[in-house]
C-alpha cells in the first residue's frame, strides 16, 4: 500500500475552500533546493513549475512573487506594479519567521499572515501549474487561475 501523503496547511485551506488540487510528492536533495530539480522529479516542464519569492517593499512592507521556476524576479518592474520604490529579496534567515515556511518549502498559501501576492502572466499558459505544499519534497497542481482568484494574487507580465 502506498504510503499516504500528509497533508499541509497549504492543502487543508484550500480543502476548506472547496478548491480542487492534487499533492504531488518528489524527491528531495538538501543539496538542490531549485525548482529544476523539482521540475525533473515531477517530469515536468520548468515552465510549470512555479517558485514562491517574498520580498520587502520600500512603501508596502512585506510582499510575494510566484514565478517560474527558471525565471529570476525584476526587481525595478516588480516595485513599479507593487506600489513601491524599491523592493528586495528578505534574507534567507527571516523567511520561516515572516512567512511561517523554509526555503524549498514556501507556498503562496497560507502564509502566517496575507500578503499582496503577484503572479507572473505566463502561469496562465498552462491548464495546471505547481507550486510548493509548504514542505519540501511535495508539490501542489491546481489550476492557476483558481490559485491565483484564492489567493487574491495580481498577474503581470512585469514581474
Amino acid at each position: 500500500m502506498a504510503k499516504k501523503t500528509e497533508k499541509t496547511n497549504a492543502a487543508r485551506l484550500l480543502d476548506k475552500a472547496g478548491i480542487e488540487y492534487k499533492l504531488i510528492p518528489y524527491e528531495v536533495d538538501e543539496n538542490d533546493l531549485a525548482a529544476q530539480h523539482v521540475a525533473d522529479c515531477l517530469g515536468q516542464d520548468i515552465s510549470r513549475v512555479f517558485k514562491t519569492l517574498v520580498l520587502h517593499g520600500d512603501k508596502t512592507g512585506y510582499l510575494v512573487c510566484v514565478i517560474p521556476g527558471n525565471a529570476e524576479v525584476e526587481l525595478k518592474s516588480l516595485a513599479k506594479v507593487s506600489g513601491n520604490k524599491k523592493v528586495e529579496m528578505i534574507p534567507m534567515k527571516d523567511l520561516l519567521s515572516v512567512t511561517g515556511y523554509i526555503r524549498g518549502g514556501c507556498s503562496p498559501i497560507g502564509m502566517k499572515k496575507p500578503f499582496p501576492t503577484f503572479f507572473h502572466s505566463s502561469a496562465l499558459e498552462h491548464e495546471t501549474i505547481y507550486v510548493s505544499a509548504g514542505v519540501r519534497g511535495l508539490q501542489i497542481e491546481i489550476s492557476p487561475e483558481v490559485l491565483i482568484k484564492f489567493t487574491r494574487a495580481k498577474v503581470s507580465n512585469d514581474i
